[in-house]
């Protein structure tokens, strides 16, 4: 409501049930009229009106000018030195005011990525808590991600395989593909002499290959021996070598040839998925770390919708590509008939009549000239 200049000051009002109040007295910033506003704290407010009743006036010229000017007010006077002063708004009196942040109405930003998270940075410090106090669960098996440095692995050998002969084995291909001829070179070299290929125990000779196209699992023999307390120093250097070549990851293979995994990563110790610590590109839709593979972060998917785009009673000389209409002797035509051609089809096959490999290559197109 409002009031004239003379008029004493209301008493303020008493707080809501359950909650405070937020109580703008007397102000008069820029086209406000020596105005009195209560609302509750805590919910979410809208300010209506018609334009140039003073809604921006009293929103960011009145409340969030006075919570920054408050804020700044709290750090010590060499900081405000390098900040700068903030002028008081012309406001009788603020109460139940929090410290605010305020997204200015007036952005031309259009980016898909930019969210209120993002444009107040508050994005940033939760993508930093997130990183520190998550815990990484194995999607295969459900269980929680264990980290061991390399005395943990040393004393879970000692307790779980004592008395046990045992094969340390470092992992060094997992789920690729390729012949790794210049790995066994260089490895043989390095002065290994055996390797589980796909859990067969291969000898390494010269010009040893796999096939390419095959999917391989390839792990290092880095010693067989017997594990016991008194011999802990060959246990110790032959586990530190065994990380070294398996960059943090070691696999044990006991007399019974169950594989047991460890890693100084995250690890599920079920299945051996290892995953590299959390950080903060992780939970960033900004980052393709942390991004979702379908929508890549934008949150979001562009889907063609084939009723509306083809009319399958027609062939595509007829306009049964909707958009594109009748045939045409233009370059997109010669395109599209150079590719049915291809496919053993012409311009004049109605759609509906289309393989449906042939109908996904019109749509999406196809990797060859």
């Amino acid at each position: 409501m409002s009031k004239s200049p003379e008029s004493p000051s209301p008493t303020p009002s008493a707080p809501l049930p359950g909650g405070d109040l937020v109580e703008v007295l007397g102000a008069r910033e820029h086209n406000l009229q020596n105005i009195d506003v209560s609302f509750p704290r805590n919910q979410l407010v809208v300010i209506t009106g018609v334009s140039g009743s003073g809604k921006s006036s009293l929103a960011f010229d009145t409340i969030y000018a006075e919570g920054q000017r408050r804020y700044m007010e709290s750090f010590a006077a060499y900081a405000r030195h390098f900040v700068g002063g903030f002028q008081r708004p012309d406001v009788e009196t603020i109460h139940g005011l929090s410290p605010v942040i305020a997204i200015d109405q007036k952005t031309t930003n259009r980016n898909p990525r930019s969210t209120v998270g993002t444009v107040t940075e508050i994005y940033d410090f939760l993508r930093l808590l997130y990183a520190r106090i998550g815990e990484a669960y194995s999607h295969k098996s459900g269980e929680r991600m264990i980290q061991q440095s390399p005395d943990q692995i040393q004393q879970r050998l000692l307790d779980r395989f004592s008395g046990q002969v045992v094969t340390l084995l470092a992992p060094v291909v997992r789920g690729r593909k390729g012949h790794y001829r210049e790995l066994f070179e260089k490895v043989s070299k390095a002065g290994f002499t055996q390797v589980y290929i796909d859990g067969t125990l291969t000898r390494l000779r010269p010009k040893l290959q796999l096939d390419r196209y095959k999917t391989h699992n390839i792990e290092l023999v880095i010693d067989e021996l017997l594990v016991e307390a008194d011999d802990l120093q060959r246990l110790r250097d032959s586990l530190q070598l065994a990380l070294q070549q398996g960059k943090g990851m070691v696999m044990v293979r006991d007399e019974q040839a169950a594989l047991h995994h460890f890693s100084q990563k995250l690890m599920d110790p079920t299945t051996g998925l290892s995953y590299d610590p959390p950080a903060p590109n992780t939970f960033s839709f900004n980052s393709p770390y942390g991004a979702c593979p379908t929508c890549n972060g934008l949150g979001e998917v562009t889907e063609l919708d084939e009723e509306a785009l083809l009319d399958k009673s027609l062939s595509i000389r007829e306009g049964g590509i909707v958009p594109l209409g009748t045939y045409r002797n233009t370059l997109l035509f010669k395109k599209i008939a150079g590719l049915l051609e291809q496919q053993g089809e012409s311009l004049d096959t109605p759609i509906g009549e289309l393989p449906a490999a042939t109908l996904q290559l019109l749509l999406h197109g196809s990797d060859e000239k």
